[in-house]
């Protein structure tokens, strides 16, 4: 799946936002290894490496195109390779902190892949995670509905990509079962502000909307980019629009 870093980055402030709430759940510790899933072009897992400078950082992430900008962020503490969540959850390797920002709802079945990270981290490690929940978020409902429409699920064979974040009570009974403690599960809106409907449509083309949009033909891209604006200005009909953007932050320390 290819990713645009400067489209991804228009919203780099408003994604920042969740990261730093995240980051200040974690405890340093004295010397320790750590991960960062899906850290992207790897600006936030510098700012972690500069905060817990004692601890050993790698991020890893599957899009070559976002990992292009990482190399010149390698330090002593911090270095960037490319790899899948799946196959790093299912290595023999473990890590004092296991760090995900806005990554893991790109992995399917957490129901296994969550115990097996979880599992991943050494006696008195972290974990983590912060992701968006797309199922409630209003583009994201927009973008299930028109994939159900015709003629575009004619255009996708009937395939959509359903999230697959689970409910708070599902991560606390995982995160406990996991060993966790001191599990710390919240929701928070992180409102987006936009003078005009371009802007919405903008945030969600550098995330949600690429693996539909990878699958169309040019005329079937252009009705469906077309269709979709038109179908999020019908929704937000007072501009400037305020859009609640809901996430999952979730942490836990391993006893």
């Amino acid at each position: 799946m290819p990713w645009n870093p400067e489209v991804y980055n228009k919203f780099k402030d408003l994604r920042y936002k969740p990261f730093y709430d995240l980051m200040d759940l974690i405890k340093e510790a004295e010397s320790s290894s750590a991960i960062d899933l899906g850290c992207g072009t790897g600006e936030q897992t510098s700012i972690l490496a500069k905060k817990f400078s004692k601890t050993n950082f790698i991020g890893i992430d599957s899009s070559t195109e976002m990992l292009e900008r990482s190399k010149s962020l390698e330090t002593e503490n911090l270095r960037f390779e490319r790899a899948n969540v799946e196959d790093i959850a299912g290595s023999d390797k473990k890590w004092d902190l296991v760090f995900s920002n806005a990554a893991l709802q790109w992995s399917d079945n957490h129901e296994v892949l969550f115990p097996k990270l979880i599992n991943s981290i050494y006696s008195k490690g972290q974990f983590a995670v912060q992701m968006p929940i797309q199922k409630e978020n209003l583009l994201n409902k927009i973008l299930y509905q028109l994939a159900d429409e015709e003629p575009f699920k004619t255009y996708f064979n009937g395939w959509r990509r359903d999230s697959p974040v689970l409910s708070m009570d599902q991560y606390a009974q995982i995160m406990f079962d996991g060993g966790l403690e001191d599990i710390q599960i919240m929701q928070k809106v992180y409102p987006i502000i936009a003078n005009d409907h371009e802007a919405l449509y903008d945030f969600i083309s550098g995330s949600a909307l690429i693996p539909y949009v990878e699958l169309l033909q040019e005329d079937q891209k252009e009705l469906f980019i077309n269709t979709f604006k038109n179908r999020i200005a019908k929704n937000f009909p007072k501009l400037p629009a305020i859009y609640a953007f809901k996430r999952i932050l979730l942490y836990g320390r391993k006893g």
